[in-house]
């Protein structure tokens, strides 16, 4: 941790960011070009109505995307920084 008083740096900064793995379903198209354009979000994948994505950090950028879109159903998971492959070791 840092001293204190200390500014932490953008690299520390980033690496305490919570990210958060979504999916989204909505009534109709989803406003995909939004939901790319707002801070924090990644690793969009769109499948009809449904997006998913990965969130860094704050979620105001990425609710206020979804503004004026019908919402059916929103899931918010931990992401984890490595994911199980097949057979079962981790990268």
């Amino acid at each position: 941790m840092a001293a204190p008083g200390a500014v932490p740096t953008l690299v520390v900064m980033s690496a305490q960011l919570p990210v958060q793995r979504v999916e989204v379903s909505f009534v109709g198209a989803p406003p995909v070009a939004r939901i790319a354009r707002a801070s924090g979000v990644s690793g969009i994948e769109r499948d009809g109505p449904i997006v998913r994505c990965l969130v860094a950090g704050s979620f105001q950028p990425f609710l206020e995307a979804l503004r004026g879109h019908e919402v059916i159903t929103l899931q918010a998971t931990p992401a984890l920084a490595a994911s199980p492959r097949p057979d079962g070791d981790v990268r």
